[in-house]
């Protein structure tokens, strides 16, 4: 019989739990991409349906990044370090450089991976702010989300920014030199177990079974979809030029073809796939019509049940209604768990 990956794990359920009771941490350093020159604003407009050049020096925006037919290619975060420099975060470092590259025409711009040169650990729960705060030289309490400083730990330099991927109201995501991660590692572990915390090794508990709880997307999730589709339409700037404008505008006024629900299956020993599984998700139906297919499935620790995202027809399913995946049961709810 198949058994339920995540409910009888104890490991997953401690460090997922230590997230939302006391304080995690754990190795999160996505890809860098640092786009610099005269026109980078202008051009970080036009690749970006989300505005860019309001960003103050040290804050930062979670956007999409869209193809020519509005559908979403990647969905980053882009912090201003400096009047004429970005830190672009991603996963999809190597295709975003050709995408650039694509689209650079005239544009007096310029982008280098600078990856190797840092490593980021996120510290997340709610005794989080705690844990910073008992680590670096200027306290943090001050510091708004998607915001990075300069700060510094034992003497190293180091950026605080107040951001994180697990729905908890407070979290800190911590750059610094690669060179300075093992004795880094050190002092976040002590830093945590003292506050009754622990370190998060499970990449499953990092990406799929906290920010599931909080509807949080991971970019595999997202592939083949648009903005309006996923919820991610809100902060869009149709006054100005991007890639992918006139394609999305279609949708905004026809409107979108599918929409998210969330779910949830009680019965524990459950084979359900999902696209986030890297195929196209288990066929959901209603009344034996087909309605959507699975977008994830994982565990909730804090519900103690599985839970998951449908990529579903516009409007066919309504809070608890009753689905089908794989021959079990599911029930609709709405997309954030906790």
């Amino acid at each position: 019989m198949y058994k339920n990956v995540y409910k009888y794990d104890e490991m997953k359920r401690s460090e997922h739990m230590a997230v939302r009771t006391t304080v995690g941490w754990y190795l999160w350093t996505h890809q860098l991409v640092e786009v610099t020159g005269g026109d980078c604003v202008s051009f970080l407009e036009m690749i970006f349906p989300k505005n860019i050049g309001n960003l103050a020096v040290g804050r930062e925006r979670y956007t999409t990044m869209l193809d020519e037919n509005g559908q979403i290619i990647d969905d980053v975060v882009v912090i201003r370090m400096e009047e004429e420099k970005f830190w672009v975060s991603t996963l999809f470092r190597a295709e975003m450089f050709q995408w650039f590259a694509a689209h650079k025409g005239a544009y007096d711009v310029a982008w280098t991976d600078v990856t190797p040169q840092w490593e980021m650990y996120a510290v997340q729960g709610p005794k989080s702010l705690e844990m910073v705060n008992g680590l670096v030289k200027e306290p943090v309490d001050g510091q708004k989300f998607f915001e990075i400083r300069a700060n510094e730990i034992s003497g190293i330099p180091v950026y605080i920014n107040r951001a994180g991927f697990t729905g908890e109201k407070l979290g800190y995501e911590i750059y610094f030199s690669k060179a300075e991660a093992p004795g880094m590692e050190q002092t976040l572990r002590a830093a945590a177990e003292a506050l009754g915390g622990k370190e998060v090794t499970e990449f499953q508990v990092m990406a799929w079974t906290l920010p599931t709880e909080a509807d949080f997307y991971y970019m595999r999730d997202l592939r083949h979809t648009n903005p309006f589709e996923v919820g991610l339409e809100s902060g869009i700037n149709w006054d100005k030029e991007f890639i992918g404008r006139e394609a999305l505008a279609k949708i905004r006024d026809e409107g979108a073809a599918r929409e998210v629900v969330g779910f949830t299956v009680e019965e524990a020993d459950i084979h359900i796939k999902g696209r986030h599984m890297g195929n196209e998700g288990e066929f959901v139906y209603k009344d034996g019509e087909y309605v959507g297919r699975c977008m994830k499935i994982v565990y909730s620790y804090v519900k103690e049940t599985n839970n998951g995202l449908i990529l579903a027809k516009k409007g066919v399913l309504k809070p608890s209604d009753t689905v089908t995946l794989h021959g079990h049961t599911g029930v609709i709810t709405s997309p954030q768990f906790i």
